[in-house]
């Protein structure tokens, strides 16, 4: 495909966002080490209070420890940041808490290398694993159907932090990106600048330890924050794409 690497020498960069997930990382990198493909893991400690950063080097994994917590939006950029800089062509984003399955990596940069600019995991195609609660659920369809409405293009899991970028993608992620629960906006984002986003099945898992950083004390403000959010990314999503 024209404009597009030998996909036998895309480097791909499992980016790794984390805030005191010392108790799950161990099992997930075990997990990696397990996965098929060559690729290259680093984790954004997001100013964790638990042995996360120690946790990480005792496994021989790259790690950026933040001086301030930054909150998922800004530890998620980071690690965009840093796979601009240092020149790779897909960075797939992985939750630290067990939850997604990295046996799906594989068929993630196969999504990618096949001309897809950002591909989502998503857990409601096949409905298997981990299905949320009812209340997120409730959420994640809305946002679909809002997304839907706005740009035409179905998304059944927008709010999945498991996926897959291109280059391009990358470098639009490096240049700007929410500063909480940025998923769906991101996707308005990257639909807004005319690529393409796909979906493709995956199985989730339930949270293997510690806590989420989303509560219901926070649901309303997060609904309302995201609807605004996504709007505004709709008919004004700032283009970074073809820049040098």
């Amino acid at each position: 495909m024209k404009g597009i690497k030998d996909t036998e020498s895309m480097k791909t960069l499992i980016i790794i966002p984390a805030y005191n997930e010392s108790e799950n990382l161990p099992r997930l990198f075990e997990a990696l080490k397990e996965t098929e493909g060559d690729f290259d893991i680093i984790v954004i400690n997001d100013c964790s209070r638990d042995n996360t950063e120690a946790v990480c080097k005792r496994n021989n994994i790259k790690v950026v420890s933040l001086p301030v917590n930054l909150g998922i939006g800004g530890a998620v950029q980071t690690g965009y940041r840093y796979a601009l800089y240092h020149d790779y062509d897909i960075a797939i984003q992985l939750d630290g808490d067990g939850q997604h399955d990295p046996k799906f990596i594989p068929y993630l940069i196969k999504r990618i290398k096949e001309g897809n600019h950002l591909c989502i995991g998503s857990r409601f195609i096949e409905n298997e694993g981990y299905q949320s609660s009812k209340i997120r659920r409730i959420g994640i369809k809305y946002f679909s159907k809002l997304i839907k409405f706005l740009t035409g293009t179905l998304i059944t899991d927008p709010t999945s932090g498991y996926r897959a970028c291109s280059r391009e993608v990358i470098k639009l992620f490096a240049n700007d990106y929410p500063k909480d629960y940025p998923e769906p906006e991101t996707v308005v984002t990257v639909l807004r600048n005319k690529l393409k986003v796909s979906e493709m099945p995956v199985i989730m898992n339930a949270r293997e330890g510690g806590k989420s950083s989303i509560t219901n004390l926070k649901g309303i403000y997060y609904m309302i924050k995201v609807t605004l959010a996504i709007m505004i990314a709709s008919i004004s999503g700032k283009s970074v794409v073809g820049e040098d």
